[in-house]
């Protein structure tokens, strides 16, 4: 039962970082301006990540540590 849930798990942490790509391409194809309607593209996802990568980067230590840990949890087979 553990096994099953452990393995949906991953399989919707997989389609979420397809999603991400997806969304990230998409952006880059039409970019953020208002008129480019993108259905299931709220914000500026490319802004989003570089914030995200800005700010583990102002944490030093404990924001390499933070990616080591993510890297680690992505990678598990």
């Amino acid at each position: 039962m553990l096994d099953k849930a452990v393995s949906l798990i991953k399989q919707l942490t997989e389609a979420g970082v397809a999603l991400i790509a997806l969304a990230v391409v998409v952006q880059i194809i039409f970019g953020t301006d208002a008129n480019a309607n993108i259905p299931f593209i709220g914000g500026n996802v490319i802004g989003t990540i570089t914030d995200i990568v800005s700010t583990l980067g102002a944490a030093g230590l404990v924001g390499l540590a933070a990616v080591a840990v993510l890297y680690s949890i992505f990678n598990r087979s």
